[in-house]
């Protein structure tokens, strides 16, 4: 039997591969026949060899092939070889998270021959539903308006949602979760990528920086916005460091500032990118060009590359 797991969505891709892995291991408990491959520089004759050898134990072999689309004369020898492979008694698992073209001559036929299952990014109902079932395996409870709060803020990459899960769980331990917890941890993604525009800048990586800002202005995110966020940004990064600079602890710096304790962890990591003085004279320019924009005498998205340009 050939399996074929595949799709964008590679945390619940991940996470079914291990659901497999673990069944088989619960029921082979030798585990000599569960193998892996990396498919890229994978010969065809060295799978088969292997796939081919008779079991020790006379279990059912698990042989696990990964990312083998990128591997032409692997899928090409495959290809000629599927039915066969797919009438055998032991399992082959092809998985996939890199992105396949719907053309692909491969793809087709794993979808007749194989038991396949594709893993797209969720949306609506099936995402909340998703979102929901990964609060309560950890332990968590939440009401729509938080889970709707939470993907607003997170987007649908499950990784990042995983991530968020995990940390606003454990922030609450077992009490149920509350939609100012989400404005205390979670940064929304278009601030994510802000702080990842202004790390950019700090490795004075324009190039990166400029890109970033113009997806957010093409995504129809207002210029003012966006700088207004830049301008939060250096100034929570210039408030750490002014006192990290004067030795104050960590707790002392959460406690003066008034900021979150996750927000000064993530400025004082990008406060080290910046000399003291350097961020002063960014802050003043930030001041100058926002009054700029405010009173018509820059072009709103023409000041933002500007300043980014010239930084």
């Amino acid at each position: 039997m050939i399996i074929f797991l595949y799709g964008q969505d590679t945390y619940r891709l991940k996470e079914k591969l291990d659901e497999i892995v673990v069944q088989y291991k619960e029921r082979r408990k030798s585990g000599l026949n569960l193998r892996y491959f990396e498919g890229e520089n994978l010969g065809f004759e060295d799978f088969q060899d292997e796939f081919q050898q008779a079991s020790m134990f006379k279990e059912k072999k698990l042989v696990i092939l990964k990312d083998i689309f990128n591997n032409d004369d692997f899928k090409e020898k495959f290809l000629k070889n599927l039915k066969t492979l797919s009438r055998s008694q032991d399992n082959i698992l092809i998985y996939e998270n890199s992105e396949i073209k719907k053309s692909d001559e491969l793809l087709k036929a794993l979808k007749k021959y194989a038991k396949a299952q594709g893993f797209d990014f969720l949306e609506g109902v099936k995402l909340k539903n998703w979102v929901k079932k990964e609060i309560e395996k950890l332990g968590g409870r939440a009401d729509l308006n938080f889970i709707n709060k939470l993907i607003e803020f997170s987007g649908n990459n499950s990784w990042r949602l995983i991530n968020e899960i995990q940390k606003l769980v454990s922030f609450r331990k077992k009490e149920p979760l509350q939609l100012k917890d989400i404005d205390i941890l979670v940064r929304p993604e278009i601030e994510n990528d802000i702080f990842k525009t202004i790390d950019a800048l700090a490795r004075k990586d324009r190039k990166t920086a400029l890109v970033l800002l113009k997806k957010h202005l093409e995504a129809g995110n207002p210029p003012l916005k966006l700088f207004g966020m830049i301008i939060s940004q250096f100034r929570n990064l210039l408030q750490v460091k002014e006192l990290a600079e004067k030795e104050y602890s960590y707790s002392e710096i959460v406690k003066k500032t008034g900021l979150h304790p996750f927000v000064v962890k993530k400025s004082l990591e990008g406060a080290r990118r910046f000399a003291l003085p350097e961020l002063k004279k960014i802050y003043r320019k930030l001041f100058q060009v926002d009054f700029e924009m405010k009173t018509g005498k820059l072009n709103q998205e023409a000041a933002l590359e500007l300043f980014v340009a010239e930084l």
